[in-house]
């Protein structure tokens, strides 16, 4: 049964996590009648939703429990540190307690813990919203599901969530900047190697490399081939495959900031003519594609297409691959079959990460392709690499940690200087590694990649 006692303790120190440092001293004026309202409202809720696990929940002027304290199951303590925290998830639910933790208005134990008691309730936790929260998801659902990715804002998302500093990238990713799944194997561990041996200094290099591999032999390129790609990113697969499998490749990104980047290193690699960055949106690409390419590959890029786009995607890939023997690859972060909705409302990683981005699921991805190639493309193969996702986050978030500086950013966006304001910058990166890994080794997303060929194609000989 939730109960109810009194802290001991006024005031707290480094709030959150040592990300960020910061002291606040905790009033014991009691709050205003907004803030007790809105915290009698979700306390209430709690104590129903929160039927697996434990969690404590200790303000200034009381401590609440909910659930078993003996359980067996995930056990999650949060210290409030401001009354804005319950208005925050009274008017927008989780996304009110991601901008609560990236700004310090509470502090946690375990980040992971929480992902996991949410996750672990889920069917009574989406409960905690009032009519407010939910009526303003409703809209924003309904707000990305048409508007979300017109030319003009698709380019203002990606300023939002790639077109930022190199270095901020380079501190957590693998040498070759893939950003993306890794796929582990038996020389790493496998996926929870690194919490059983601990991480090892290449290890995300190699899953990366790894990842690449596999997805260009699926591709079923050879030396001369033309590749068409969406998705630059910093220009590791396409660099790859010219340098390792011969292919001639044209790749489309939207970010100034990846295709300078990437086109350096294709300079360093001895690759000019025969790597190809464009920065053009997929919609506008030229009419001397049409049957011009061999393969297409794009790695999870389909998230920032949306719903209403899936067709036009495939269209496009359709008119660009010759009509006989090519092959499609795509990856893709995806919803499982019934969760999926094409009205996705704003949560953490749509209002902070990827601004309008709606993840798709395989079927829907499968129906799209089909549909828009008039039966031309054929599913070759379906794989689901969630369960190697976990460990790329978490290693992601373990290079941040150690390799970011807070003077490096600071040379590129100079509000980063204010100590405060640089710790709620690392706080979201480390709530979006928690709440992705959280997501995917619970099952609530999943992390497909989808292989088409050609209707008339063979791919294995067999007589």
């Amino acid at each position: 049964m939730p109960h109810r006692s009194t802290p001991s303790q006024e005031s707290v120190s480094s709030a959150g996590s040592s990300t960020l440092d910061i002291s606040i001293s905790i009033s014991t004026a009691p709050y205003p009648f907004l803030i007790m309202f809105a915290r009698s409202s979700i306390v209430a809720i709690l104590k129903s939703a929160v039927v697996v696990g434990y969690m404590c929940i200790e303000d200034r002027d009381a401590t609440f429990h909910f659930g078993n304290e003996k359980t067996d199951g995930t056990v999650v303590h949060l210290r409030v540190l401001s009354g804005k925290f319950w208005t925050r998830i009274f008017s927008s639910g989780d996304l009110g307690f991601s901008e609560a933790y990236m700004i310090g208005e509470v502090e946690i134990e375990n980040l992971k813990s929480i992902m996991d008691l949410w996750l672990d309730n889920q069917s009574t936790a989406s409960s905690v919203s009032s009519l407010y929260s939910r009526l303003a998801a409703a809209f924003s659902g309904l707000r990305n599901a048409f508007f979300g990715q017109t030319r003009s804002r698709a380019r203002l998302n990606v300023i939002a969530s790639y077109d930022q500093s190199n270095a901020l990238f380079k501190a957590f990713l693998s040498k070759e900047m893939m950003y993306s799944c890794a796929l582990w194997s038996d020389d790493e561990g496998g996926v929870r190697g690194d919490l059983i041996n601990g991480p090892a200094p290449l290890d995300l290099e190699n899953a990366q490399m790894r990842k690449i591999h596999h997805v260009l032999r699926a591709a079923r390129v050879k030396p001369g081939d033309r590749l068409l790609e969406f998705g630059t990113g910093w220009g590791a697969l396409a660099i790859e495959a010219a340098a390792s499998y011969g292919c001639e490749v044209d790749t489309l990104t939207l970010s100034t900031e990846q295709k300078a980047l990437a086109e350096e290193r294709i300079r360093e690699r001895g690759l000019v003519g025969r790597v190809r960055v464009h920065l053009m949106d997929y919609r506008d690409i030229p009419p001397e594609f049409k049957h011009a390419f061999d393969a297409f590959v794009s790695i999870e890029m389909l998230e920032h297409v949306g719903s209403k786009y899936y067709r036009k995607y495939f269209e496009l890939v359709d008119f660009a691959l010759k009509p006989a023997t090519a092959t499609v690859v795509v990856t893709s972060s995806t919803f499982p079959e019934g969760r999926y909705t094409g009205y996705q409302a704003d949560d953490f990683m749509r209002r902070y990460m990827w601004p309008n981005s709606c993840l798709p699921s395989a079927t829907v991805l499968i129906d799209a392709a089909y549909a828009a190639s008039n039966g031309r493309f054929t599913l070759e193969g379906v794989e689901n690499h969630a369960p190697h996702y976990p460990r790329t986050l978490r290693t992601w978030d373990r290079r941040l940690k150690a390799n970011l500086s807070q003077e490096t950013m600071a040379r590129q966006y100079p509000a980063l200087r204010d100590r405060a304001t640089y710790g709620a910058f690392l706080r979201k990166w480390e709530y979006l590694f928690a709440y992705a890994g959280a997501g995917f080794a619970k099952g609530y997303i999943t992390c497909h990649m989808l292989t088409f060929v050609r209707a008339s194609d063979v791919t294995v000989a067999c007589d």
